[in-house]
């Protein structure tokens, strides 16, 4: 009995965190530009750019990063994906207040479910990545995936502990990739910083 009143308090406040993002901060600047921050399409570009920087530019620590960002993004969309979003079936907000007219929606609806975000799980998964390899850089990384994770909210198609579970997940999924392979690295007696990389 009490854990059901803990789990509608923590629902409560999510709705409500949801709303002041989704409505309380709506303005023409943010509905103009998180559409284009939460499509994933919008980002391959980039996402381009930097996997042939690396593998050109970035020695063998740079190949090495390529490598890793494969199983790390696909443990984190996975476990999101295949295993917590049927697990909890949770319906998502625009869906959920889609007959009160209340949400701001700026994407169109989206019918999957909706914990955790597999966009916050990936963003935050390739920042923790490139944290772990870069560490100088962490702030750019972190601020990207959080502006990802925002966008979902403000857009109408998570709330708030979405993607805050998503990022957990994601950050997760990375130490344990980035873990591992430093385990194995360390018992091949294997380095990654033979050659010269970027800063």
């Amino acid at each position: 009995m009490e854990s059901n009143c803990i789990f509608e308090f923590l629902q409560k406040i999510d709705i409500i965190l949801f709303f002041f993002i989704n409505n309380g901060l709506s303005n023409p600047v943010f509905d103009w530009i998180m559409p284009f921050i939460t499509t994933k399409q919008n980002w391959y570009p980039l996402f381009v750019v930097i996997i042939i920087f690396l593998l050109w530019k970035g020695g063998k620590k740079g190949r090495i990063t390529v490598l890793l960002i494969i199983p790390v993004i696909f443990l984190s969309d996975q476990i999101a994906y295949s295993v917590i979003k049927p697990w909890v079936m949770r319906m998502r907000p625009c869906q959920a207040f889609e007959a009160l007219g209340t949400v701001n929606m700026l994407i169109g609806m989206k019918t999957s479910f909706s914990f955790p975000s597999n966009h916050a799980a990936n963003s935050f998964a390739a920042a923790t990545l490139f944290a772990f390899v870069y560490p100088r850089k962490s702030w750019i990384y972190f601020t990207l995936a959080s502006m990802v994770a925002f966008s979902r909210v403000y857009v109408g198609v998570h709330y708030p502990f979405d993607v805050i579970a998503g990022a957990l997940l994601g950050v997760v999924c990375a130490a344990v990739v980035f873990g591992l392979f430093t385990w194995i690295a360390k018992r091949l007696k294997f380095s990654m910083e033979t050659e010269k990389t970027p800063s």
